[in-house]
């Protein structure tokens, strides 16, 4: 896949990436370079169930989910560098993170807006720098590994 028509919208995404609601976290891919760097971004909304418990009197949208966006902003990356599909029985799958940092609370109403640029690739191990930004404002930084694996 390289001649790709961007922006990449939901059912663009869906084609590349496994995952599904209430799990697919990515709502554009607004720039990519493949083998290089990607940028997408993931409106946050009130209405997503997690708010429901995280937390009742102060909406927040969890860290970890935060990091899972941004997994799945490199997962783009990586299925389109790898030329490897998920309908081909492929995953990316996370294999590690390091260096997370939380700068600043995301909330319901705010664009979540995701980076990731690889790093290092080897034998189907690749490691990105990435962060999520919220109107310019650093929200999220973080190093991470991903694996492809044919299930």
């Amino acid at each position: 896949m390289t001649d790709i028509a961007l922006p990449l919208n939901h059912e663009d995404i869906k084609k590349i990436l496994p995952h599904r609601y209430p799990l697919l976290l990515v709502d554009r891919i607004t720039e990519l370079e493949i083998g290089n760097y990607v940028k997408g971004y993931k409106n946050v909304t009130g209405n997503e169930d997690v708010f429901n418990g995280h937390f009742p009197r102060l909406a927040v949208f969890p860290g970890v989910m935060i990091c899972e966006a941004l997994a799945q902003v490199a997962g783009v990356l990586g299925y389109l560098t790898s030329g490897h599909k998920s309908e081909e029985g492929y995953l990316v799958l996370f294999a590690g993170l390091d260096n997370v940092r939380f700068k600043r609370q995301v909330i319901p109403g705010d664009r979540m807006d995701m980076e990731a640029k690889l790093i290092a690739s080897k034998r189907g191990i690749h490691k990105v720098d990435a962060q999520a930004y919220v109107d310019g404002e650093l929200a999220c930084s973080a190093e991470l590994m991903f694996a492809e694996r044919k299930v």
